[in-house]
């Protein structure tokens, strides 16, 4: 049984065909949520539908679409939270919403806060209800997807899996419009590259993620050592059937554990604070898998950026191809006078790096 696990609940699902709130399907997922959590089983919510519930109240008359947006999330995120938060009550819960944007998981002291929130509501009994924050959030630094934020929060807390509740009953081995094509019920990453043709790059309609970003997302946490299942969040006991073992749309095989840190850095995409570029020898040495290597001084043929101690930096090669992530051992203005420098002390420490498979 996972002791932790975060429910990712999409656009699609928790709306009609009208695109506004369907609060039976909420009650009869909160259900089972309830059921896990007195199970023993820890749970996040990761929700969508803020839009889909201010839909049902406002019609916004303002010309920009951004605009209108943020009016109907401010109105419908209200709605929506009181929705969760009466359900829960029915059956004796607490429930805490949690707001956040991309920038909390680029500062540090955001990142810890919001870790301590989580864990404190977990610790006093409560389910957090997370969702960005849409009437805050800048276009740039958008979620590509809630099932983004999903892997963040399930990165940041250690969670045992993640279930991904979409309009999909899983990925299809096949034309998802053939009727006759099967859900592929397990997909082992270290032999993706079979099974990611099949994923339709459509978005739904009301959403802003697609089935190529839940595969990404999916592979990602499993190299983490995250287990995760993508499956119909409209199907009856979805839930119950997944975490009881049953074969339920599809599930991510997960991998060798990874630390925090690093399970932290391989969703950095964005989040840094500036760009460390390594000659050809260096690059070699951190993409060899029989060598535990930091990245020195030495290796290093630029630094752009204005990071300081603690910041996340993407690490490039030489023609500017994406490494990975790591941790600033010290700042930029450093960085770059100690770029080539021989026996200097290392920029990114081994235990503090993300190489991308």
């Amino acid at each position: 049984m996972y002791k932790r696990i975060i429910i990712k609940i999409g656009t699609k699902v928790l709306s009609t065909k009208e695109g506004r709130l369907d609060v039976a399907l909420m009650k009869r997922l909160v259900e089972e949520v309830v059921a896990q959590k007195k199970s023993g089983t820890e749970v996040v919510l990761v929700t969508s539908g803020a839009m889909g519930a201010g839909r049902g109240l406002i019609t916004p008359t303002m010309r920009d679409e951004t605009a209108r947006k943020q009016v109907l999330a401010a109105v419908g995120q209200v709605q929506l939270m009181s929705t969760y938060a009466e359900l829960f009550k029915k059956h004796g819960e607490l429930c805490a919403q949690v707001l956040v944007t991309k920038e909390d998981f680029r500062d540090r002291t955001h990142y810890l806060n919001m870790r301590n929130c989580f864990e404190n509501l977990l610790t006093s009994g409560v389910i957090p209800v997370a969702n960005e924050n849409d009437v805050v959030a800048t276009t740039e630094l958008l979620f590509t997807d809630n099932d983004e934020l999903a892997g963040l929060i399930a990165s940041e807390l250690n969670a045992d899996a993640v279930i991904l509740l979409t309009s999909a009953k899983g990925f299809i081995a096949g034309d998802p419009s053939d009727k006759k094509a099967k859900v592929i019920a397990e997909i082992n990453c270290a032999g993706h590259d079979t099974c990611e043709k099949y994923i339709a790059p459509e978005k739904t309609s009301f959403g802003r993620g697609g089935m190529l970003t839940k595969f990404t997302i999916a592979k990602k946490l499993a190299l983490q050592g995250i287990t995760v299942h993508i499956a119909d969040g409209k199907r009856r006991h979805v839930l119950s059937d997944i975490l009881s073992g049953k074969a339920v749309g599809t599930k991510f095989l997960p991998q060798s554990g990874a630390s925090a840190i690093k399970r932290r850095l391989a969703y950095s995409e964005g989040l840094t604070k500036g760009t460390v570029r390594v000659n050809q020898g260096a690059e070699n040495l951190l993409r060899s898998k029989q060598t535990i290597i930091s990245l020195l001084p030495v290796g290093i043929i630029g630094v752009d950026g204005s990071f300081e101690k603690g910041d996340i930096v993407a690490i490039v090669g030489e023609k500017k191809q994406k490494l990975g992530f790591g941790v600033a051992q010290y700042g930029a203005e450093k960085a770059r006078e100690l770029m080539g420098v021989k026996n200097a002390r290392p920029l990114i420490h081994y235990n503090y790096m993300f190489i991308s498979a």
